[in-house]
């Protein structure tokens, strides 16, 4: 059985997309600029990474002159959290007010 939101927890499951996350988070970036922070990997390898990210429409790329820009959507992450930690939300306030409740009677 698929999800669709599969190919964004792919994309979040590799150190190295996250870290590429992280970075365009403060912001859209060139892909040289991405591919030069990470000297340990070739430039193939980094846009590997990059791919993962855009099948996930984690990030977008458009084309300036010579250059292609990279900028984070963070739609796919909002998506993540309102299935998987909306949910708990009640729970873990329910949790608190137990232990809140606990503390009190204990006084």
């Amino acid at each position: 059985m698929t999800d669709e939101l599969d190919p964004i927890f792919k994309a979040l499951a590799d150190a190295t997309r996250r870290a590429i996350l992280d970075m365009l988070r403060d912001g859209p970036r060139r892909t040289t600029d991405i591919v030069e922070a990470f000297p340990q990997l070739s430039r193939f390898g980094v846009m590997k990474h990059m791919e993962v990210l855009k099948q996930a429409n984690l990030i977008t790329v458009r084309e300036e002159g010579r250059q292609r820009i990279n900028t984070l959507n963070a739609v796919p992450l909002r998506q993540v959290y309102a299935r998987w930690v909306t949910r708990f939300e009640d729970l873990w306030a329910a949790k608190l007010m137990d232990v809140k409740k606990e503390a009190e009677d204990d006084s």
